[in-house]
């Protein structure tokens, strides 16, 4: 679910870049860029941890 999360985030941010570059005009400012890359960021780091959280505790339940 993170993980699809940090994913949206990362597409709107492509997506973002993709259409300024085209039209030279882009949806979201310097500011909502940085928005973007940083939620995307958060999600991802908090999927890494949770993963690595369930890898450890399955490990221990061995």
């Amino acid at each position: 679910m993170l993980l699809s999360i940090s994913g949206v985030f990362f597409a709107a941010f492509i997506g973002n870049v993709v259409l300024g570059s085209s039209s030279n005009s882009p949806l979201v400012g310097d500011v909502g860029e940085m928005l973007l890359l940083f939620a995307t960021s958060v999600f991802f780091v908090a999927a890494i941890l949770k993963r690595a959280a369930e890898d450890t505790e399955s490990k221990r339940n061995r």
